[in-house]
């Protein structure tokens, strides 16, 4: 009787031992993988632009006073035949010899339309009385030193080069009405800068773009998220990273002289 006892207590302490391990045995769930926050630098300067530089007054309406604002349908042909004018003479690369021979297309074909705007332009000048020619020829000289901004003239020049194409491509009739809108994008390079300058000047922190976001392991239960849906990644995939910042190519210095006046 005796050994059946010994026997016997061996089978339970074999048998605890068994639940034991079995209770301790557990199997890590599967790790939950979040998006990384989107890293932000701050924003660069622009290329060409120099710390310290005038540039117009930001509005209200978040654009700048710039001198194509506000203009009467004369100023707006004329500050449109201006701006081209500083194009062909200032703009050089691939496409110079096409907006030159565009230009002076457009000079010949729609000079009718410029003769008059340029007569009701100085008629405007001339209403408000003094010496109105000194303040026609002054507003001349900053529109012309306006579209002279060298940091631009790269995006400028495609600007106007597509302009140019355009005023070829179409009708004589058309020219007047859709001046304001070929002006406008004339202006918008100078706009796009100047928002560059300011955010870079005011430290405005901006994401880095990148094609997607990383994937984080996450370091505490994502309440609401089934673990079983989410995205996985290796461990061993290399994370995207940010392309570098490539400043633009130089452009040649432009044929005009530049007041410094001309933004004050």
């Amino acid at each position: 009787m005796a050994s059946v006892r010994i026997v016997t207590g061996v089978a339970i302490g074999l048998s605890l031992a068994g639940c034991t391990a079995r209770e301790t045995a557990k199997v890590a769930p599967p790790p939950v993988m979040v998006p990384a926050q989107p890293q932000v630098v701050r924003a660069p300067l622009p290329p060409g632009a120099t710390p310290g530089m005038m540039i117009p007054a930001k509005l209200p309406d978040g654009n700048y006073a710039t001198p194509n604002r506000a203009l009467t349908s004369a100023a707006t042909v004329w500050h449109l035949r201006s701006a081209l004018n500083v194009a062909a003479l200032a703009c050089r690369g691939a496409d110079e010899g096409l907006i030159v021979t565009r230009y002076n297309t457009m000079l010949t074909t729609q000079k009718t339309a410029l003769a008059a705007a340029e007569k009701r332009y100085s008629a405007e000048y001339q209403s408000q009385g003094g010496d109105w020619r000194d303040r026609y020829d002054d507003a001349m000289t900053r529109l012309y030193n306006f579209f002279s901004i060298t940091p631009v003239r790269k995006t400028f020049c495609a600007a106007a080069d597509q302009v140019l194409a355009d005023i070829t491509a179409t009708t004589m009739g058309d020219f007047d009405t859709a001046a304001p809108k070929r002006l406008d994008q004339l202006n918008e390079p100078f706009i796009a800068f100047f928002r560059a300058y300011d955010a870079w000047r005011s430290g405005t922190m901006v994401p880095v773009q990148s094609l997607s976001a990383p994937l984080t392991v996450a370091t505490t239960a994502q309440p609401g998220v089934a673990p079983a849906t989410q995205p996985r990644i290796l461990s061993s995939q290399p994370v995207p990273a940010a392309k570098p910042y490539t400043p633009a190519p130089t452009i040649n210095p432009p044929s005009l002289s530049v007041n410094p006046s001309a933004l004050q």
